[in-house]
This record gives C-alpha cells, sequence and structure tokens, in this order.
C-alpha cells in the first residue's frame, strides 16, 4: 500500500516537470497567450460594463453635488458681501445728500410731524438763523405747502396749506379769477368765492396772486377738479388737487418773505383783509 503511494508521487511529480518543460518551451510563443488573455478580457468586460458606469456615475454626482454646495456658499458669501456694501452705499449717499442739502440757502429737512396734526404743521431745520420769518412762502418742488407759523433760531413751525386755519389768496390763471384756496383739515383742498357764473372747468391752473404783500404772486398750488359744493349765496366751492405731495414733505424749500410785509411777526395791513 504504502510502495502504490510512493509510486502516485513519482508519476506526479514527473508530470509536473514535463508541463514545466512544456510551457518553457512554448514561451518564446507568448503572444498566443496573450491573445488568449485578451478575448477573456474582453468577454469578462461585458458583464463588468454596468457596474463600472454606475461607479463612474455615482462619482461624478457625488462631485457635482460637492461643486453645488461650494457654489452656493460662495454664491451666499458674495450676496451678504453685496447687501453689506449696498447698504454702506446707501448710508454715504444719504450722508452727503443730507450735508448737500444743510449747505444750500433756501432748502429745508422736515425734523417733525405728528400723526395727530398731520395735515396741519410739520417743522423743518431751518429758523431765523437762516432767514426763515414768520409767513415765509414754503415749497415742495415749486409747489407751495404751507407758510411759515413760527420760528425758532434752528427751527420754525410751518402750517400747511391743508390746515383749516389757512387761506391762501389765490388766482386762475386761465380766467384771472381772484379767489381762496382753503384746507379741509383731512388734506383737501377747496377753492371758495369765486362766482358759479365765472364758468370755471376742471384742469385749470390756481396759483397765488398778487394781493398779499408777504406772499409772492405766481407760486403753484394746484389744479381744479371736477368735484364742487354749494356754499352760501351765488358761490360754489371747487375741490383743488394740489399740486405738491401733502402726504410726504421731506425736503422743502423756502423763500423770504418780502421787506417790509412783516413786523415782528405781524402781517400787513393787507394781508389782514384777507
Amino acid at each position: 500500500m504504502r510502495n502504490d503511494l510512493h509510486t502516485r508521487e513519482w508519476i506526479h511529480g514527473f508530470i509536473a516537470v514535463i508541463l514545466s518543460l512544456l510551457l518553457l518551451a512554448a514561451a518564446p510563443q507568448r503572444q498566443v497567450f496573450r491573445r488568449a488573455v485578451d478575448v477573456v478580457g474582453t468577454v469578462l468586460s461585458y458583464p463588468e460594463s454596468p457596474a463600472v458606469a454606475l461607479e463612474r456615475g455615482l462619482k461624478r454626482l457625488s462631485l457635482w453635488f460637492t461643486n453645488q454646495k461650494t457654489l452656493q456658499d460662495r454664491l451666499a458669501s458674495l450676496e451678504s458681501e453685496n447687501t453689506r456694501l449696498r447698504l454702506l452705499h446707501s448710508m454715504n449717499s444719504a450722508s452727503a445728500v443730507v450735508a448737500e442739502l444743510e449747505r444750500k440757502t433756501g432748502y429745508a429737512r422736515v425734523t417733525l410731524r405728528e400723526p395727530l396734526s398731520w395735515w396741519s404743521e410739520v417743522r423743518m431745520n431751518r429758523g431765523s438763523q437762516n432767514g426763515v420769518s414768520v409767513g415765509t412762502s414754503v415749497l415742495q418742488n415749486g409747489a407751495l405747502v404751507g407758510r411759515v407759523r413760527s420760528v425758532g433760531e434752528r427751527s420754525s413751525w410751518v402750517e400747511l396749506i391743508s390746515s383749516t386755519s389757512s387761506l391762501i389768496p389765490v388766482v386762475i390763471e386761465e380766467t384771472r379769477d381772484l379767489g381762496v384756496v382753503a384746507g379741509d383739515g383731512d388734506g383737501g383742498l377747496w377753492l371758495l368765492y369765486v362766482p358759479e357764473s365765472r364758468g370755471l372747468a376742471e384742469g385749470m391752473t390756481v396759483s397765488t396772486a398778487m394781493v398779499s404783500e408777504a406772499l409772492p404772486p405766481g407760486i403753484p398750488v394746484g389744479k381744479i377738479a371736477a368735484e364742487t359744493q354749494d356754499t352760501a349765496g351765488s358761490y360754489r366751492a371747487w375741490r383743488v388737487l394740489p399740486q405738491g405731495t401733502l402726504s410726504q414733505l421731506y425736503t422743502l424749500e423756502y423763500l423770504p418773505v418780502t421787506v417790509g410785509a412783516t413786523r415782528n411777526g405781524t402781517p400787513s395791513p393787507m394781508e389782514k383783509k384777507l
């Protein structure tokens, strides 16, 4: 039994030696083996292709998400920086505008407007040291919006033309009829004391009249609207649409009172008649 085992071992060893010799003999013809390997690789590449494509796709998708996250972070940073720069630019621009207005004579800023007297008065940052006096005409973009009622050294209170106590002598440019514009306390203006027979029409221009020495003539006030109201006698009240934006008063212009029109805040005799 043991002899048979030894015999088999010798046979196996002999066969291995022969195969080794055959492989060495075929080594110069290794191109054949290469072709066989290439064929096997090509055959095996087909079942491997989906896995390789999936791997590449996952890598590209992961890289895309990474790039997107980087771009989003960069965009958020740029937007935040842009917002800060805009705010800084706006603040600098606003400061420059305010400084420019402060340097210009005849220009003022509204510094206070109380809700309870919204349509009656505002405070501006110009006073007697800037040449402002009682009766000074106050404009917005060239249109009359009020007159100075009281003056301090560095500020003044302006009575708006929409105040119920404001009476402005005016002329209708198209007909040259004289009248008075009065406020209703709610932002509205009414043209009074013009006879109904004068044939006023919607769209006619109303401006200050050359009646009071304290108020320069020709300052635009507004235009006549279609709405009217019956009043006593043969008169009719016409609604006037103000040319100035009375609900939005931020910067104002003021005109000095004509010399001799007022003395220590006392209206002239002609102004008293109005």
